[in-house]
């Protein structure tokens, strides 16, 4: 594998020359430089990985925003761009001879379209002020991280976000029109189209998950659909969670896409419950949310279909939502799993594997298994409709060695996803976490690919440098690591 521009990265100025240089681009108020103000930007969502930047730039305008790309370029100045830093894999995390570039000030709806039924919005938009302006008009935005409230477009664009009911309306990929913004010299470029097809390569789909390595997005016109007459929700228990593993497969071959269909085990459960009080079953092994939406007689139907199946795979209760405000209920449990490990475990470790939906049971008996090997607990939450899994890691940062063995524990989920076939990532991107997964996942030949691409962009390297894709001698170090660790070496994996 070549060696890459990141590899050899070096500013050809020094941190103090560089602040000056912004001076002359930005007002004080948008650009910030004293260590103790830096410590608010030092880690996105995933706070075990910090670094300080040379500097944050908060710009207001897209002028500013090519300015600074073109100084950055001009001076080899590595640039990170960020939106809310609720990413959860180190894809914000500061170079520490670079530049944050936080798009959070361009955050306005540049317009809402109730006929065409599109948004175009600048990228430091909240994913759900989309839903709200478009609420009136009786139309939503649809994909729903967990962290709607905060997480912003450019961002979800950045990682390619799904959400509770990404199973049935898709990911950020499948609800994107279109996508502008810069490259890394400050060249402009248009990804996508508002027509129903643009001609050549599909690069709106390359641009969209590419965790900010090919160019600066300024600019998003979503898809926007009706909200549907109606939803129900079902909450349904089982003994086992390899029982409600199955269940998640037998509705699918049923023929039912439901709107949405979550999983969670048992600890999962009680955290949730105790926080939110959503009117879970504690004693069950697991749940399954499953939503079905549309006019009432589509609804009444399916949920009739829905609970025919979970009866058949031996659900020990299942009841429906009787109203919107039960709905509303048993949905914040799920969406609240995150916070509540925090509420249980000093800290907790968050992963997101994707497996093909029969390994559902397979992998939860694995994760217990591992749970005894690593002497710490892990509270389950799916996507399990798509197979993306989100096993949450308790640990305590505090007591030497925790941090350490709950590391080696999210690599073994990551390294057993792809033995199952499936990814090491769904929806939270590669940054820093996974990027050792990633040797474990694609051979040399189509990590150089990888490579490639993002040269065609960035030919200089200096957009988020050292994420995502890992070099040839990263990748060697972490086989000869994982095999003094007793693992399987990367030649005898499959899909390697």
């Amino acid at each position: 594998m070549a060696e890459t521009p990141s590899d050899s990265l070096s500013p050809t100025v020094s941190r103090e020359a560089f602040v000056a240089e912004l001076r002359r681009l930005l007002p004080e108020d948008a650009l910030i430089h004293d260590e103790a103000e830096l410590r608010a930007y030092e880690c996105d969502g995933l706070s075990a990985f910090r670094e300080l930047p040379w500097a944050v730039a908060l710009p207001r305008s897209e002028e500013e925003v090519v300015a600074l790309l073109q100084t950055c370029h001009r001076l080899r100045v590595p640039v990170v761009p960020r939106g809310a830093g609720t990413g959860l894999s180190g894809g914000a995390l500061p170079h520490p001879q670079g530049l944050v570039l936080s798009l959070a000030r361009l955050n306005r709806i540049l317009a809402l379209d109730p006929f065409a039924r599109t948004a175009t919005v600048q990228p430091g938009v909240r994913n759900l002020a989309i839903s709200e302006a478009a609420a009136p008009y009786g139309l939503y935005y649809a994909p729903d991280p967990s962290s709607q409230i905060a997480c912003t477009l450019g961002g979800n664009v950045a990682e390619n976000s799904g959400g509770v009911h990404c199973l049935k309306y898709g990911l950020t990929v499948h609800n994107v029109l279109r996508v502008r913004g810069y490259t890394a010299a400050g060249e402009p470029v248009v990804f996508g189209s508002l027509a129903p097809d643009a001609p050549g390569y599909d690069l709106l789909a390359l641009a969209i998950g590419s965790e900010g390595m090919l160019a600066v997005v300024t600019e998003i016109t979503v898809k926007l659909l009706p909200r549907p007459q109606t939803a129900r929700c079902i909450l349904a228990a089982f003994d086992s969670v390899r029982a409600a593993g199955e269940a998640v497969a037998a509705i699918i071959a049923e023929g039912i896409i439901p709107a949405g269909l979550e999983m969670m085990d048992q600890g999962a459960t009680i955290a949730a419950e105790d926080f939110v009080h959503a009117g879970y079953p504690l004693q069950a092994a697991a749940v399954l949310l499953c939503e079905s939406d549309g006019t009432p007689e589509e609804v009444e139907e399916e949920i009739a279909r829905m609970g025919a199946v979970l009866e058949r795979c031996g659900a020990t209760e299942w009841r429906v939502s009787r109203d919107e405000e039960e709905r509303l209920r048993f949905w914040a449990g799920r969406k609240a799993a995150f916070p509540a490990a925090g509420r249980v475990s000093p800290d907790y470790y968050c992963m997101d594997g994707t497996i093909p939906r029969k390994a559902l049971g397979e992998m939860l008996e694995a994760i217990a298994e591992m749970e005894r090997e690593y002497g710490l607990r892990c509270l389950n939450v799916f996507h399990a409709g798509d197979g993306n899994l989100h096993p949450l890691i308790l640990f305590d940062a505090n007591q030497p060695g925790e941090w350490e063995r709950a590391e080696a524990f999210g690599a073994d989920i990551l390294e057993l996803s792809v033995r199952l076939g499936g990814t090491v990532t769904g929806e939270h991107g590669v940054g820093m976490e996974k990027i050792n997964q990633m040797c474990v996942q694609f051979s040399p030949v189509e990590l150089e690919a990888f490579f490639q691409v993002k040269a065609a962009f960035d030919p200089a390297g200096i957009l988020n440098p050292g994420k995502a894709i890992p070099t040839l001698h990263r990748c060697a170090e972490y086989g000869r690591m994982r095999v003094s660790r007793g693992k399987l070496p990367f030649a005898e994996l499959p899909r390697f």
